[in-house]
């Protein structure tokens, strides 16, 4: 995982993220997913397996997709990196650290070893989580939405 510390202006700011990033011209999910861990940590990724999709809902930055993967890599000693800190973190014991509120939804998921999901999350202005949905049923409300705002 990296911990987002070296960029002064970044919306994941102190936050633990996956690897991960946008996709180039002419470029699948997979193979950018590869590019990315290649370009952020210097591996090379086996069994690459999509687990989920992600849609999040947010006003500031606007709304996007986000295809997430698992895939097993040889440990070894990781670069630096100028996005943040990398570090091999147990899966158990990544719901402890500093995350977006939605990784702690999709977190347990991913360790139940289900098939591919598809999780809705609707942030607030600031990042708080307001609400999410899995797979199309009942919305689960976080926070009440604050619709007083100036």
């Amino acid at each position: 995982m990296m911990h987002r510390i070296k960029k002064s202006e970044d919306e994941n700011a102190g936050k633990w993220i996956g690897l991960g990033g946008h996709l180039l011209e002419d470029e699948s999910p997979e193979e950018c997913i590869r590019r990315e861990i290649r370009e952020e940590a210097g591996l090379e990724v086996q069994d690459l397996r999509l687990r989920g999709i992600l849609t999040f809902i947010l006003p500031e930055w606007g709304n996007e997709m986000t295809f997430l993967y698992t895939a097993r890599a040889e440990e070894q000693p990781l670069p630096d990196c100028p996005e943040g800190e990398l570090k091999w973190i147990p899966a158990e014991q990544a719901e402890t650290l500093p995350l977006w509120e939605g990784d702690r939804i999709f977190l347990p998921l991913l360790r139940e070893n289900r098939d591919c999901f598809s999780l809705k999350l609707v942030y607030a202005p600031g990042g708080e989580l307001l609400r999410w949905k899995l797979e199309g049923k009942e919305e689960i409300i976080v926070r009440e939405e604050n619709k007083d705002r100036n």
